[in-house]
């Protein structure tokens, strides 16, 4: 029988391990964070400082969101009222290592630019991400494409060829083939300089240099000039499998001695897989040469064509033991990263008929219709013809690419969407690709400026529904298109919802 002083100390033990968060538990195996970053919750037991910052468009004004208790979740409804009557974009994503490793929008880089004046990035919509922790709703980072965080003057992420890990929570459901939806480590110069400059996580469906089995997405290690799953530079590693859930777990690191690893799993439930141990690839990725600046949502040369969901990642110092990273995937299915609603506000019920009113002063007798292919607003009445009325009419569907959004078909071109291309609407013919179905699903909110509904593109969440001038865009409040304009925004991307006219 146990003394009653080792039953305590076992007692201890364990209620210690339930409490600790990822980076205690990295620190447990030796291996410390060095850069923690999450929108959703803290990632040390102890940390009650800021996650993120939110910035309102409708005054540049900034706020921090913190947990609501010390190792908790993120504190959704100081988001929320703060956003409240107008739009927010997460500015800054901050470390919570205490080494001021802040995640805040990237500069442009060798391969791509961003759209504001200064060439930068797009941050991410604050809400465009929602999920449940244990029953309490937080917020991810929705990186669509051209969106993209940056440190280039990082404090101790690893260089050169020294031992470093790292993961990241991911939405498995929001991918594609652009390069590159990555977390890690890369140049500080925001330029390709060669191949070994890099060691970070990628998410989607990239197949430069390998790939896992199947269609994808997989996890892959972006090494600069190759995303690699083996040491092979071609064919496939039928251990690394497609991932479908709707939370992953990824993993990568590598150390000393010619060794590096991949490793992945359901976030939701579940243990980590190892899908491939051993040496690296030839041609320049042995011995390491890696920079330390941290990048998201970005390729090391600012490659901003991917897309995906962010909801936590660390890095370390040193090589995570596997014991360490198991545990550290039981703490996360514990977090119990749920989904919830990408809607909210009156219903746009999937099978009605609808038109869309506007609701600026101006154009209180104008409606959401088409001329041929183009997405126009018209004014529209009872006493109108039939054709008018059945343009300015539209069958509402499931999301083409997420039913919990929907979908806008027009009644008199059945089988033709509202879908944005270049941020202008127009319908078009669905014809099943993915990027298609993305462009023509739309979730909805109560009206920004308290009528009706506004409605936002899927893909870009950042971008709303607006008409302007007569036409209709996907517009982003501020963006750098002449649509983008603050002014009337409110107004111009909030409609009426109403039976349709035909």
């Amino acid at each position: 029988m146990f003394p009653y002083s080792s039953l305590l100390a076992l007692c201890l033990a364990a209620a210690t391990l339930v409490a600790a968060g990822p980076c205690d538990i990295y620190a447990s195996g030796g291996t410390p964070c060095v850069a923690a970053h999450s929108t959703t919750r803290a990632l040390y037991d102890a940390f009650s400082g800021s996650l993120y910052q939110v910035q309102r468009d409708s005054d540049s004004a900034t706020t921090d969101i913190r947990p609501l208790s010390a190792g908790g979740v993120a504190n959704a409804a100081s988001q929320d009222s703060f956003c409240s009557g107008t739009t927010c974009l997460i500015s800054i994503i901050y470390d919570q290592s205490g080494r001021g490793n802040h995640l805040t929008k990237a500069p442009p880089g060798g391969a791509a630019s961003g759209t504001d004046p200064n060439g930068f990035d797009n941050l991410a919509a604050a809400d465009a991400a929602p999920v449940t922790l244990n029953g309490q709703r937080a917020y991810g980072v929705f990186v669509a494409p051209g969106t993209g965080y940056r440190n280039n003057r990082p404090n101790g992420i690893a260089t050169g060829d020294a031992a470093e890990g790292m993961y990241a929570v991911m939405d498995g459901t929001h991918f594609n083939g652009g390069c590159c939806f990555d977390y890690g480590n890369a140049e500080t110069n925001s330029l390709d300089t060669g191949n070994g400059h890099m060691e970070a996580i990628y998410f989607g469906t990239g197949t430069g240099f390998g790939t896992g089995a199947g269609s994808g997405p997989w996890v892959l290690a972006d090494l600069e000039n190759g995303l690699f799953t083996s040491p092979n530079t071609s064919g496939v590693n039928p251990n690394n499998p497609t991932i479908t859930s709707r939370f992953v777990t990824a993993v990568v690191k590598g150390q000393p001695g010619n060794q590096w690893a991949v490793r992945g799993g359901n976030g939701a439930s579940g243990s980590l897989s190892t899908f491939y141990s051993g040496v690296r690839p030839n041609n320049g990725y042995n011995p390491m040469k890696k920079e330390g600046a941290i990048i998201l949502g970005i390729g090391g040369d600012n490659s901003n064509w991917s897309q995906g969901t962010f909801y936590e990642g660390v890095m370390t110092t040193g090589y995570p033991s596997d014991a360490t990273e198991n545990s550290v995937q039981s703490n996360i299915v514990n977090a119990r990263y749920a989904a919830t609603g990408l809607v909210s506000g009156p219903g746009i019920t999937v099978g009605s008929h609808v038109s869309l009113r506007a609701t600026t002063s101006c154009c209180t007798t104008r409606y959401i219709a088409h001329t041929g292919a183009t997405v126009n607003t018209q004014v529209v009445s009872a006493s109108d013809s039939n054709a008018l009325k059945l343009s300015a009419s539209w069958n509402v569907v499931s999301g083409l690419a997420n039913s919990a959004c929907v979908s806008f078909e027009s009644r008199d071109t059945p089988g033709s969407f509202i879908r944005h291309s270049n941020f202008q609407l127009r319908i078009d013919p669905n014809d099943n690709s993915k990027l298609f179905h993305e462009d023509a699903t739309w979730c909805y909110r109560a009206g920004i400026n308290g009528q009706g509904n506004t409605i936002r593109s899927f893909n870009y969440p950042a971008h709303y529904m607006r008409h302007f001038n007569a036409l209709v865009y996907a517009s982003a409040n501020g963006g750098p298109n002449t649509f983008d304009t603050k002014t009337s925004f409110n107004d111009d991307v909030s409609f009426v919802v109403s039976t349709a006219f035909a």
